[in-house]
């Protein structure tokens, strides 16, 4: 068993685990976040991804032990209160989910990509920043106007919101 500490969603956390537990157990099961979800284990799907030290990453594929010292920030920390991130707020507005079970992954991907490309994004370039994300109900067609709707409201912020 090795001990693990990282900062998770502002809070700095630890926890024993053995050196093959996957990051995405460590977030669900030692610290009963379940707003990461665990779809294909392979990396295919994207219902896992959070970001570790503000890049996007599926934490399917991660090892808890490879995060320990980092930086993590799941959907539960996206909020700020009762304030939803601007990402959640408009797959909220503009129905950007039906059964919810990829939404977690496609907001997180959504942020980073807003956050490293920046507010003007057309719908070719969400489409491929999305593939990796696989939704089996919506279609994508709100999906890529929530992120459109979100980016532009982020870009009239006076900073980005992470």
């Amino acid at each position: 068993m090795t001990t693990v500490t990282m900062t998770v969603n502002g809070k700095t956390v630890s926890g024993e685990v053995e050196d093959r537990t996957l990051l995405v157990e460590f977030i669900r099961e030692n610290l009963e976040l379940t707003g990461t979800h665990v779809g294909c284990d392979t990396s295919q799907c994207g219902v896992c991804v959070i970001h570790m030290d503000g890049k996007a990453i599926k934490s399917c594929t991660t090892l808890a032990v490879q995060a320990s010292g980092s930086q993590i920030t799941t959907i539960e920390g996206l909020a700020t209160g009762d304030e939803l991130h601007p990402v959640q707020k408009a797959f909220k507005e503009h129905h950007g989910l039906q059964c919810g079970f990829c939404t977690p992954g496609m907001v997180m991907a959504a942020v980073d990509m807003i956050n490293r490309l920046g507010p003007n994004l057309d719908e070719a370039t969400i489409r491929h920043e999305l593939e990796g994300n696989l939704c089996r109900c919506t279609g994508y067609h709100n999906i890529v106007k929530a992120i459109k709707a979100a980016a532009d409201e982020m870009a009239a912020l006076p900073q980005a919101a992470e």
